[in-house]
């Protein structure tokens, strides 16, 4: 018998790929990925065709709660500010829509925290 981790990794990966299946990122549309860890938030710009990455944050690199808004804290503050430098960054760049690929994760918490930062640097989902 599995154990309960195991179980809940399996589900989210199995939804990872169904919507895998559904997107795909292009040079003029990348797809904007999310990797929720316990304690961290990662995203990346990914252009599929060429399968190369094209912008990188993640909550790691030093992100300030400073820039986040009044009603958000913790780890939802952090998710928002590191999807907001990510939009920045990929503004620069010259990417203005992406495609948003949750990676299985439900649309809730830091993952949709990270995706309003996104929104509110400018990025067009």
């Amino acid at each position: 018998m599995k154990n309960r981790s195991k179980k809940r990794r399996d589900y989210r990966e199995r939804r990872r790929i169904r919507i895998r299946k559904k997107i795909r990122g292009t040079a003029e549309r990348p797809r904007l990925v999310v990797f929720r860890s316990l304690k961290h938030m990662e995203g990346q710009l990914i252009d599929d065709e060429r399968g190369v990455t094209l912008v990188g944050q993640s909550t790691r690199a030093g992100v300030s709660r400073a820039d986040a808004e009044e009603e958000l804290s913790g780890k939802v503050a952090d998710s928002f500010v590191a999807g907001k430098r990510l939009a920045e960054r990929a503004v620069e760049v010259g990417v203005e829509a992406v495609v948003f690929d949750r990676g299985g994760y439900p649309y809730h918490g830091r993952v949709k925290a990270f995706a309003e930062g996104a929104r509110a640097g400018g990025l067009r989902f």
